[in-house]
């Protein structure tokens, strides 16, 4: 597989190989070793989440409080989605920025999102079926999102994706300035210092 690195430090874009023959398809899409020599420590892989989504559906931008975190592992094996890695962490040189890969059943393509980075996609096709490998579980006290329709970051979602479909709570979740305002985001130096913390 490659593994290359976002222009959003801490996300990667990971591309396996494919194998063909006439009984189909075979691919690695997921190797603990692989992924700990490119971001320096391995996944600690604590739950398995999987969401079915209609075209136009919108999922975050969600992040978890650091320590832990959620770390975030995600392929599409059905349809496609846009999915985003986006840097809310307060005092990165690339705050508010964003960059994106597109996850399908085509090239089968996984994007990792490390702790303290938000995360979103947006499915281009009915029945988008996105499977996440994610390093800690759901914990309601601890998870936050910021709207992804916010003006500040700026999302671009595709033609083909039609109208955005959000839920109420990514509806109502506040805007880049306000959660900065409300001391919602990490802290960059924090986060990368639990980065540290994790390759020892």
């Amino acid at each position: 597989m490659q593994i290359r690195e976002l222009s959003i430090p801490d996300a990667y874009e990971i591309t396996p190989v494919q194998h063909r023959d006439d009984r189909g398809v075979f691919l690695e899409w997921y190797r603990f070793d692989r992924l700990a020599e490119a971001v320096g420590h391995s996944l600690d892989l604590r739950q398995g989440n999987t969401s079915v989504s209609r075209r136009g559906s919108v999922r975050g931008i969600h992040f978890a409080d650091v320590p832990r975190g959620q770390a975030k592992y995600v392929t599409a094996t059905r349809g496609a989605v846009l999915d985003y890695a986006i840097d809310i962490r307060v005092g990165s040189p690339t705050f508010g920025r964003w960059d994106s890969v597109l996850l399908d059943d085509v090239d089968r393509r996984a994007i990792y999102v490390a702790e303290g980075l938000g995360h979103c996609f947006v499915a281009l096709t009915d029945d988008a079926t996105v499977s996440y490998l994610v390093s800690d579980t759901y914990s309601p006290t601890a998870e936050h999102g910021v709207n992804p329709l916010d003006e500040t970051i700026g999302l671009v979602f595709p033609p083909e994706a039609g109208e955005p479909l959000l839920s109420p709570k990514d509806t109502e979740a506040p805007g880049l300035e306000q959660a900065v305002a409300a001391g919602l985001l990490p802290d960059f130096a924090a986060v990368r210092a639990y980065y540290e913390d994790l390759s020892r």
